[in-house]
């Protein structure tokens, strides 16, 4: 129940999902090829699939569906947290919760990293 709690506060203020998904939509489409995305593309990307993975888990639908959407949500997590591992600490580090990326605490998984950062960022453009 406290990865629930910890979602609902992470994505309380969070844009609705459609909105998410044209908002990447539009960022894959106007980056040229080989142009690198941004942080925030990645850490929106990782936020909305844990949020379709959690609805589906509390759903409680097709059992297959909700493994791949549990798997995809992991999968762009890890990718997060790797983003931000290259960037290292210092004043160049991209990560802004108090966990950094490579803590053990993220083992097995890295969706609640996300939450944690999400959060993180949320309140930094609500600033």
């Amino acid at each position: 129940m406290h990865e629930h709690s910890t979602s609902i506060e992470a994505y309380a203020e969070a844009p609705h999902l459609l909105a998410e998904m044209t908002w990447m939509t539009d960022q894959v489409a106007t980056h040229a090829s080989g142009m690198r995305l941004s942080r925030e593309f990645w850490l929106r990307k990782a936020a909305l699939l844990d949020r379709l993975a959690i609805r589906e888990a509390e759903e409680e639908g097709i059992p297959e569906v909700v493994a791949e959407a549990g798997t995809l949500a992991a999968r762009a997590a890890h990718r997060l947290a790797q983003y931000d591992r290259e960037r290292g600490g210092g004043p160049f580090a991209t990560s802004n919760g108090p966990i950094p990326p490579d803590s053990p605490l993220w083992d097995p998984s890295y969706r609640p990293y996300v939450r944690q950062e999400y959060a993180a960022w949320r309140r930094m453009i609500a600033a």
